[in-house]
Order: structure tokens, then C-alpha cells, then sequence
């Protein structure tokens, strides 16, 4: 039970911090701010400060930020629709951002803990593509077919999502002992196309890596952390990618609040019986993980989402006027109630994989 209450207290956790990017940025940027709510459903606790109720309520996930005139005209100079067209820009886009601020941070405890993933080779399997194309022990990974490759992650993620797709691999290799001509590494190619195993049931390469390398300074703490922001929301894009090409079924590329919460929930009690640092870096991961997801699905253009919003905002942007508001209010209203019926699909989806 302990479980599933810290799994819901950290969804609601990432959600409040993108609820509060939202806030902060109003705030800044002179919009009143009717609410600001820790929870959902009815309110057990609430107190006004200056324009604004400060909300608790009952279930403890998510919060929210209510702004005047956020979704209807208003005379107020402080209503949302009132200000400048970039300082609603910036208020929207806050949520997200905010999201992907939270993943860098923990991602930084991640990191700090057990390093970096370097795509170096230790080895390459026996009758493989890769051996097949040359590869060998020591090389290091730096393109596959133009992606740059930071983590051998990213290697397995690529073969994942292109599966069976001839690959361009960039590779740099270090000197040999004793050589004269050459005082560094060489670069070259080799093209290979990996193969179906019936034992891993996955296209493979045949490489092998050796863990992960302790990093050594703040700089490559920095680079490594926005990496693993930036490997999360590449391994999301990807996975919509495989839905829409119908690589992967939407039971298996979508998975609802219940769902998250249980998969948390069963993380943390196995990493209980290992250390308490296990269970720190099991939440920090799931921070990683779920907060820059939220991040880039707001992103995307769906109406009622933040990117929905922000499309009608560059449209504005743009031409110089607002679109007409009870026609985004059409559309916004449409892609809510798609997004409620996807919701009940998932959730029932997410209950159905319980039993």
C-alpha cells in the first residue's frame, strides 16, 4: 500500500510542477490567477492570498492553475486574453518546460550516481552482422544512418524502433599499439542490417558493451544529464512513431495513470529489497521518465493539450489577429472530449492488464 501511495504522490508531484510553470509565469507576467490547487476533486483546505485561492483537495494527484479569462472573453486587464500575444506564449509553454527543468534535475542525481553509458564495444558475437561488417572490440559508435549516438541506449533504441532497417554505421576506432602513421583514432563506416533472434525475439546487431563509466566533472555531468532528457524524449517521439506505422499496438505504446501508478509501485518494492539507494534512484528515473514524457506530449498539437493551445497562439502570432475564440473554443472543446474518451480507454485497458 506504502508503494502505490508513493507512486501516486510522485505522479502528482510532476504534474503540480507543470501546473506551477503555468502558474509562475501568469504571475510574472500579470495575469491573475483565480486558483492554484494541490490535488484534485473537492477542496479540504483553502486560503486566499491577495486574487488568488491556494488550494488542497482531496485525492493527492495533479493541481491546477486557473486564470482569468483564460477560457472566455474578459474585460479584465489581467485576463489571460488580454495580454501580449508572447507573454501567453511563454505562460503555456511554461507547463512543459518546467517538466523537462524537473527530468534535468533528477537526472542529474542519476548520473551523479552511476555515470554514463558509453557505446563503446567490449565485443562483437560470433557470426553476427556486426562482426560480418568489421566491427570490433574498442570501437566506439558515433553515428547510426545520421543520428548522433551518445549511449550504446541509443543503439538499442534505434534497431528497436527501425527494426530490420540497413544501417550506416559511423565509428571511431583507437590507435594500435606500437603504430607510427597515426598518433589518435580512426573514423570509418560499415553498413549492416540487423538480424532477427528468435531467442531475444528482437532484431540484433551482435555488439556488446561493457556498463557504465564513472562521468568526471561537472561539465560532463551537465552534458550527460541533458542527454538523458534528450534520450527520453527522442525514446517517446520513437514510440509514437512505431504506433502510427503500426510497429507496436496501442496497448502496448500507452499505458494510463493506473497503469504508471502500478508499474511504480512495483519498481520501488523491488529496489526496497535490494537499498535505500536503489529506491532513490528508481524514483529519480521515474521523475526522468514521466516528467519529460509529460513534457513532450503537452508538446504536441492536439487542441486542448498546451500544444494545441500554442498552435492557435502562433496562428495569432503570426497573422496579427486572434483566431476567432468561439471557433478555438469549438476545436478545444473537440479535442477534450476525444482526449476523455481516450482516457476511458486507457483506463479500462490499464484494469484489464491488472486482472
Amino acid at each position: 500500500m506504502l508503494n502505490i501511495l508513493a507512486a501516486v504522490l510522485l505522479f502528482g508531484f510532476i504534474v503540480l510542477v507543470h501546473e506551477f510553470g503555468h502558474f509562475l509565469l501568469a504571475k510574472c507576467s500579470g495575469i491573475g490567477v483565480v486558483e492554484f490547487s494541490v490535488g484534485m476533486g473537492p477542496r479540504i483546505f483553502s486560503v486566499e492570498k491577495g486574487e488568488t485561492r491556494y488550494s488542497i483537495k482531496a485525492l493527492p494527484f495533479g493541481g491546477s492553475c486557473m486564470m482569468v479569462g483564460e477560457d472566455a472573453e474578459n474585460t479584465d486587464p489581467k485576463a489571460f486574453n488580454n495580454k501580449p500575444v508572447l507573454s501567453r506564449i511563454a505562460v503555456i509553454a511554461a507547463g512543459p518546460v518546467f517538466n523537462f527543468i524537473l527530468a534535468f534535475l533528477f537526472a542529474m542525481i542519476i548520473v551523479a550516481q552511476i555515470g554514463h553509458d558509453a557505446p563503446v564495444l567490449t565485443g562483437v558475437m560470433e557470426g553476427s552482422p556486426a562482426e560480418e561488417a568489421g566491427l570490433q572490440a574498442g570501437d566506439c559508435i558515433t553515428k547510426i544512418n545520421g543520428r548522433h549516438i551518445t549511449a550504446y541506449r541509443d543503439i538499442m533504441l534505434y534497431t528497436f524502433s527501425h527494426p530490420g532497417q540497413e544501417m550506416k554505421v559511423q565509428f571511431t576506432r583507437p590507435a594500435e599499439a606500437g603504430t607510427k602513421e597515426s598518433d589518435g583514432p580512426t573514423s570509418g563506416f560499415v553498413t549492416l542490417t540487423p538480424r532477427f533472434s528468435e531467442e531475444y525475439q528482437s532484431y540484433m546487431m551482435g555488439v556488446q558493451f561493457g556498463g557504465y563509466q564513472k562521468i568526471h566533472g561537472i561539465g560532463q555531468l551537465i552534458h550527460y544529464s541533458a542527454y538523458e532528457v534528450k534520450y527520453c524524449v527522442v525514446s517517446t517521439i520513437d514510440s509514437l512513431g512505431m504506433l502510427f506505422r503500426r510497429q507496436i499496438r496501442a496497448d502496448e505504446a500507452v499505458t494510463g495513470p493506473v497503469g504508471i501508478v502500478n508499474m511504480v509501485g512495483e519498481t520501488v518494492q523491488e529496489s526496497r529489497q535490494i537499498s535505500a539507494r536503489a529506491v532513490v534512484l528508481t524514483l529519480a528515473n521515474w521523475v526522468l521518465l514521466l516528467s519529460s514524457s509529460l513534457g513532450i506530449m503537452n508538446l504536441l498539437p492536439i487542441p486542448a493539450l498546451d500544444g494545441g493551445r500554442l498552435v492557435f497562439l502562433l496562428i495569432e502570432l503570426v497573422r496579427g489577429k486572434p483566431v476567432d475564440p468561439e471557433k478555438e473554443g469549438m476545436v478545444h472543446m473537440a479535442g477534450m472530449a476525444v482526449l476523455m474518451a481516450l482516457m476511458v480507454l486507457v483506463l479500462f485497458n490499464d484494469i484489464r492488464n491488472l486482472l
